[in-house]
């Protein structure tokens, strides 16, 4: 069996579908560190079955699917499978029928995974047995991991065991034995739980058969209790009878009572409807005047509320002429601001003026001793070439030309000093320049200073705009939030007056029925003329007179075709249903017509008040009633909460809109105020910047007529200079050649010192000329932007001038306005006396009528006591017949109950009770006493067996099958168990050999790997720990060339490594794997070793099929591969593979 390729995708790092081929040979992975390469090995291992998030680097297994990058997504999937060749038949029995079979495992995230093999689905433990079959898996020995080596090292010798059932090829063995383990301690559970179930069993069945027994009595007893119970039955029944006998006999004399109490209550009754009937017109007019009283308070306050609004606005009219007033006189101190920068500037300008009419003659007589100086100093160089010249032929005046050598080389000496002095000065001045403020710069402070200056001149009239626009706005939110408040104020009013009129007169124990209904608007009249005066009696029935809920009709009588019953207009409580569903409503027009069409008990009722009953009494709508106003009183008033509320929001929104805007105007108060300060402070800085200007602007001047007088004199001695040490060249000639002359050399010298002195005064005189020159075109310069600066503040006063004239007329407009506001209080004042006066008629109105609306309310509750005396007694005569009614009713259902009782304990009818009883003609009855205890002894008796289970016979014949049956499945249950023991002793049987024998190969293979390594030396293994050596474990030993032998952990680092690859090489010659994967082992071998290491895996490949896959960072490794794996990260947190066959490519270069 041979692992062929690998495909990943979605796994960690590798994003994109990715192959890795295993071909038979050496194959080397290489690449960075962390660009993935231990992914590859981390892929096979958890298609292999690995478990363990930490074994592949995570701490979760859902860290294997990729998690993203700077530029790509993560995924919710990964998947990895691996291709198999089985051409060999060396896998599992079960797959031996496929030439190739696909491993593969699918992990979605927090989803789990799933394995299939040749796309059917398998457990976990499948995978790993299949491969441990194969002697491979997730934790082989085949896969080296880095730092396994120092682990194989530091391992005790049980867990090096692991090696040599893998050489044995035990792996799968293991698992098998495992499972039959499992199965085992399950099957021996399963035995241990039978037999407890089986001794319950036994001893349920005993408890049911002595069940059985008490049920036998049971039955005997109920046969019994059946019949004495039909006795006692049988003399309540007769009792029964003779007590509903009495009960309609006591029923007739009442009904008789109640008829005669009926007619005193119906003369009472007319008297106090009359007295009623006069009650409503007083209290409508009694509410009328109250409501004209409360329009009046209204009135009188929203006058008051309108004064209050008036001196509000004059306060802050005052606020905005006082704020006026602050403008004016700002505008006022910028224009004397501008008065003043323009008085400044025409000084200076003058003083430039006069300085440039001086300069201009200074600069005339400067020119004019220049040319005078250069005149002369060109007659002294004449002069002096003419005594050169003479001096040229006394060539014997030796000593002349010495004193003209030493003269000129003084003068050298003395230019030079008077040079370095100057070049000094200049140098300091330079520096003083330099140091001192810059012209340019200064000048563009005053243009940034000036442009701050507008732009907060601009922002501060953006702000006054802003202002003047919100105290518009403001003005503008203030007229809706009053008109919202005066119609809060007006309904609230409306509501607080139909509020009291529909408060209950007087006690309230007992509330009339009117205020328990809800009738749709419009209908008030209709249902107000179906019910009448009957809307005043209340629904308790403590009450004298009161509704009494009967619930509807059953059959009621239909109410003619096409006529709605007036329940639907109307939400009542549930005692008006009779009277609601027997009332129609119609049009005014069809009610005479339908008339004749009702039936007993119906009548018709129009939306104006119109009846018709079906007795042929009619009634038409004049004025309203009082309970068709109270009840529209009531709509209104649900009408009114609906539009207060309304009215609440708006005016909530209102008041919103109005602080906004009143907060909005104070803040662009505040805006002005601070723009106002800030472009005061503008016009400070501007003036300062301005003076600063003009300072540097002299200074700079002066600083540039010095340094052109110093460039001058510095200029002058350097000629100076170079004319000395010219001379005295010349003389230094003249005296090799010529005879002294003293006389003439000391005039030549005269002449010399002449003429320098000439040069000297003639270039101090140019360097005048220049200064003033270089002076008089700064003067201009500044002179032109002095203009400049005089027009921008003469339009600077201009518009502080036209802003002043502007405020001046809002401010006169204000105090007009402010004049017209604080008449308002008068005005309102004389009103005022008019609505007090108009308000204490009213109120004496209202009076007159609440006194007239008392005298009847008297009037109407004597009438009431009249009725409710004679009602007192009619409902006395109604309790007595309802008592007796309720005998009566009693006795029936006495009857009724007792019949039930008896059909439903003896399934008997009351006639058959005496048979039931086996009671004989004649024979004389026993109490109802004695009958009871007979019944009760008998249930007692039966009572005393306690619970009786009266299946237990065919419960018992059930549990005896249940145990037959799990008598059988114990049988079964101990031969599946010995049989699980002796295949479990037959694995380990076959484990033993197959181990021994195993061990022995890989010992021998060790040896001559180890000695093959070293070149030399010795090694073992050894068996330690236990006889068994399925529980033995593994001790290596070993001796290199030149040392003892002794345990591996006492060798060096490289040697330990060696023999650590030396043993897991021995197993892959014993049991080989059918891939290899070596991860970095040798990173801590030096050259040398290395070398080993790659001449040991030449040696593997020679001597077993198993493909070696190798990560390595080493380049001698990597030269001895067959084939090279790269991994990279051209995209970061993205890993890619190629490919590079190196014997591919040592062909192609041999054929170059």
């Amino acid at each position: 069996m041979k692992f062929t390729r690998l495909r990943i995708s979605g796994f960690k790092s590798f994003v994109e579908p990715t192959e890795l081929l295993f071909e038979p040979g050496l194959t080397a992975v290489i690449g960075p560190n962390g660009c993935g390469k231990s992914n590859l090995f981390d892929a096979l291992r958890w298609v292999m079955g690995e478990t363990r998030p930490t074994s592949v680097r995570g701490t979760e297994m859902d860290d294997v699917i990729f998690a993203g990058s700077a530029a790509r997504p993560a995924r919710n999937q990964a998947e990895v499978i691996l291709h198999v060749d089985n051409t060999d038949r060396k896998a599992s029995p079960q797959y031996n029928d496929y030439d190739s079979i696909e491993i593969s495992r699918r992990i979605e995230r927090e989803a789990g995974s799933v394995y299939r093999i040749n796309g059917r689905d398998v457990r976990q433990r499948d995978v790993q047995i299949f491969f441990a079959d194969a002697s491979s898996g997730a934790g082989s020995t085949a896969f080296v991991r880095q730092g396994q080596i120092g682990q194989l090292i530091s391992q005790k010798p049980l867990a090096r065991r692991a090696i040599l059932e893998e050489a044995a090829g035990i792996g799968g063995l293991h698992q098998r034995r495992h499972e039959a383990e499992l199965r085992l301690r399950a099957a021996e559970t399963n035995l241990g739980r039978l037999d407890d179930v089986i001794r319950e069993v036994e001893a349920g069945l005993q408890n049911l058969k002595r069940q059985a027994r008490q049920a036998s009595r049971y039955r005997n007893l109920s046969g019994h209790i059946r019949k004495a119970e039909a006795l006692a039955l049988h003399l309540r029944w007769l009792a029964a009878e003779a007590q509903l006998k009495l009960a309609e006999e006591a029923l007739t004399n009442a009904n008789a009572a109640v008829a005669t109490s009926a007619d005193q209550v119906a003369q009472a009754t007319t008297i106090q409807a009359d007295a009623a009937t006069a009650v409503p017109p007083l209290r409508q007019r009694e509410a009328e005047r109250a409501a004209a009283l409360h329009r009046l308070t209204v009135e009188r306050e929203a006058l008051d509320a309108e004064e209050a609004r008036a001196r509000e606005e004059a306060q802050r009219m005052r606020q905005r002429i006082g704020q006026t007033g602050q403008d004016i006189a700002r505008e006022r101190t910028l224009e004397a601001d501008a008065t003043s920068a323009l008085e400044r500037l025409s000084t200076e300008a003058n003083e430039l003026e006069a300085a440039q009419s001086g300069a201009e003659a200074e600069l005339q007589a400067a020119q004019s001793r220049a040319a005078e100086l250069s005149e002369a100093l060109a007659e002294r160089e004449r002069t002096l070439e003419r005594l050169n010249a003479e001096l040229a032929q006394w060539n014997a005046q030796k000593n002349g030309l010495d004193r003209q050598r030493e003269m000129a080389s003084a003068l050298v000496e003395t230019t030079t000093q008077q040079l370095t002095e100057a070049q000094q000065r200049l140098d300091t001045a330079m520096a003083d320049a330099a140091g001192a403020p810059d012209v340019q710069a200064a000048e563009a402070a005053t243009e940034a200073a000036r442009t701050a200056a507008q732009d907060l001149r601009a922002a501060f009239e953006a702000a006054r705009t802003a202002l003047e626009q919100a105290e518009a706005v403001e003005g503008d939110a203030r007229k809706p939030l009053q008109d919202s408040e005066r119609r809060v104020q007006e309904l609230s009013a409306e509501a607080r007056a139909l509020s009291n009129l529909l408060r209950p007169q007087g006690d309230d124990l007992f509330p009339p029925l009117v205020d328990a209904v809800k009738v749709q608007p419009g209908y008030e009249a209709a249902f107000a003329a179906a019910l009448g005066d009957d809307l005043q009696a209340p629904l308790d029935e403590a009450s004298p007179h009161h509704w009494r809920n009967l619930g509807a009709l059953e059959d009621a009588p239909a109410l003619p075709d096409g006529v709605q019953p007036l329940s639907n207009f109307v939400q009542a409580p549930e005692a008006l249903a009779r009277r609601l569903t027997t009332t129609g409503l119609v049009a005014h027009e069809q009610g005479k017509e339908l008339q004749t069409k009702l039936k007993i008990g119906q009548r018709l009722v129009s939306s104006r008040g119109d009846v018709w009953r079906w007795d042929g009494y009619s009634a038409s709508a004049e004025a309203q009633s009082q309970a068709a106003i109270r009840l529209a009183q009531r709509n209104r008033l649900a009408d009114l909460e609906t539009e207060i509320a309304s009215a609440k929001e708006q005016q909530a929104t209102t008041f919103a809109a109005y602080s906004a805007a009143r907060d909005a105007t104070q803040a662009a108060r505040d805006a002005m105020r601070d723009a106002d300060r800030q472009q005061s402070d503008a016009s400070r800085a501007l003036i300062a910047a301005q003076d600063d200007a003009a300072k540097a602007a002299r200074a700079a001047a002066e600083r540039m007529s010095k340094l052109a007088s110093l460039e001058a004199e510095i200029r002058r001695l350097t000629q100076t200079r170079d004319t000395a040490i010219a001379s005295e060249e010349e003389a230094a000639e003249a005296l090799a050649d010529l005879p002294d002359g003293a006389a003439l050399a000391q005039t030549v010298a005269q002449a010399r010192e002449d003429a320098a002195n000439a040069r000297g005064q003639d270039a101090e005189a140019r360097g005048a000329v220049e200064g003033l020159t270089r002076a008089g075109a700064m003067r201009a310069l500044r002179l032109g932007s002095i203009g400049e600066e005089k027009a921008r503040w003469d339009s600077r006063r201009a518009a502080a001038m036209s802003q002043i004239e502007e405020l001046d007329r809002r401010l006169a407009g204000m105090n007009e306005e402010l004049v017209t506001l604080e008449a308002v209080p008068q005005t309102l004042a004389e009103k005022r006396v008019a609505l007090l006066d108009a308000i204490g008629e009213a109120d004496a109105a209202r009076k007159e009528a609440a006194d007239l609306h008392a005298e009847a309310e008297q009037v109407l509750a004597a009438a009431d006591k009249a009725l409710k005396a004679a009602e007192a007694a009619a409902s006395s005569a109604r309790e007595e017949r309802a008592r007796s009614q309720a005998l009566s009713e009693s006795a029936v259902e006495r009857i009724a109950e007792l019949k039930n009782r008896i059909q439903d304990e003896l399934s008997a009818e009351p006639e058959q009770l005496a048979a039931e009883a086996e009671i004989k003609d004649g024979e004389e009855l026993p109490t109802q006493e004695y009958a009871d205890k007979r019944v009760e002894k008998l249930k007692a008796e039966r009572e005393s067996l306690g619970g009786v289970n009266l299946r237990a016979e065919e419960e018992a014949q059930e549990q005896e099958a249940r145990l037959t049956g799990l008598t059988t499945d114990r049988d079964d249950l101990v031969g599946a168990i010995d049989r699980l023991r002796r295949g479990i002793s037959s694995l380990n049987k076959e484990g033993r050999e197959r181990l021994i024998e195993s061990f022995a190969k890989v010992n021998e293979n060790f040896q001559m790997l180890f000695t093959k390594l070293f070149q030399g030396g010795e090694a073992k293994l050894t068996l330690t720990e236990s006889e068994d050596p399925l529980e033995a474990g593994l001790e290596i030993f070993a001796r290199p060339p030149g040392k003892k032998l002794q345990n591996l952990t006492l060798l060096s680092g490289g040697e330990q490594a060696l023999t650590a690859m030396a043993l897991i090489f021995a197993v892959f010659m014993v049991n080989p794997a059918p891939v290899c994967v070596l991860d970095e082992v040798d990173a801590p071998l030096d050259d040398s070793n290395v070398e080993r290491f790659c001449n040991l895996l030449d040696e593997m490949v020679r001597l077993t099929d198993t493909r070696f896959l190798v990560i390595t960072h080493h380049a001698q490794t990597m030269s001895r591969m067959h084939r090279l794996f790269g991994v990279t990260m051209a995209e970061r947190g993205v890993s890619q593979l190629v490919s590079v066959s190196l014997a591919e490519a040592e062909q192609v270069v041999a054929a170059e």
